[in-house]
């Protein structure tokens, strides 16, 4: 339920739990139910039961084994916030997180309302990194979610980029990634949305990554805005390998 991830912004994956619902335009082409449903063919036995919720009790603490330290994504075939996850297992996830506290931790969720509801009763650590999705102009009221939170770093998810966000509000976020979609119904990305972002991020003093073009074929795609690749990350704490900044 875990391991080295070709997500461009992150090292590896941990998924205490799999399965999800659409609850917005962004949701629509889900990669991570394409590939639940592939993995459920395949015989796979944390995906018996396809794109369904499902909590793995097995995988809670696969981070504690996890000796090398890295950067994990926190549930990238699922939402932690779900509202069908009990407020408990989310807690025992964050008491993983707080205890292996070698690595680092990237948490994204559409589930802002849920994120803001919870956020007293969590023990927020620096290592531990909170985001939000934002895939168009209608969402971006989980930005203002997400800077109400205690987390220490706060980033936003500002994929897949399905129209133009206009003016962001950039107070006390650590961070903002931007990306195409990518898969056989991928729809497009205007590159103007893109360079908007990138320089209101340049202006607020805002590390900014541009993840991909999407497409059918992301890779042909590439990666590259304007004659240059977007690496840009916030600071973490000094048990992690520091990136220079892009």
């Amino acid at each position: 339920m875990g391991g080295k991830s070709s997500i461009e912004w992150t090292e590896s994956t941990w998924n205490p739990v799999t399965g999800c619902t659409k609850i917005s335009p962004g949701c629509k082409n889900c990669y991570a139910e394409r590939m639940s449903v592939r993995l459920k063919a395949m015989g796979q036995r944390n995906y018996v039961n396809g794109f369904d919720l499902t909590l793995h009790e097995s995988a809670l603490e696969l981070p504690l084994k996890w000796k090398k330290p890295q950067i994990i994504f926190v549930n990238s075939m699922s939402d932690l916030f779900q509202e069908g996850i009990p407020a408990e297992f989310i807690q025992r996830a964050f008491e993983v997180m707080r205890e292996a506290d070698w690595h680092q931790y990237q948490i994204l969720t559409k589930r802002s309302e849920r994120l803001l509801e919870l956020d007293p009763e969590i023990k927020w650590a620096p290592h531990i990194w909170m985001g939000v999705s934002a895939e168009d102009k209608d969402y971006k009221y989980r930005i203002d979610h997400l800077r109400k939170t205690s987390a220490h770093i706060k980033f936003l998810s500002l994929e897949p980029l399905l129209g133009p966000l206009g003016k962001l509000n950039l107070r006390k976020i650590d961070w903002a990634i931007v990306g195409g979609e990518s898969g056989p119904y991928a729809r497009p990305m205007d590159p103007k949305w893109v360079s908007d972002i990138r320089d209101q991020c340049r202006k607020a003093k805002v590390p900014f990554f541009f993840k991909q073009w999407g497409g059918k074929n992301r890779k042909k795609a590439g990666r590259v805005l304007e004659g240059r690749t977007w690496n840009q990350m916030p600071l973490k704490t000094s048990q992690l390998r520091k990136y220079a900044m892009g």
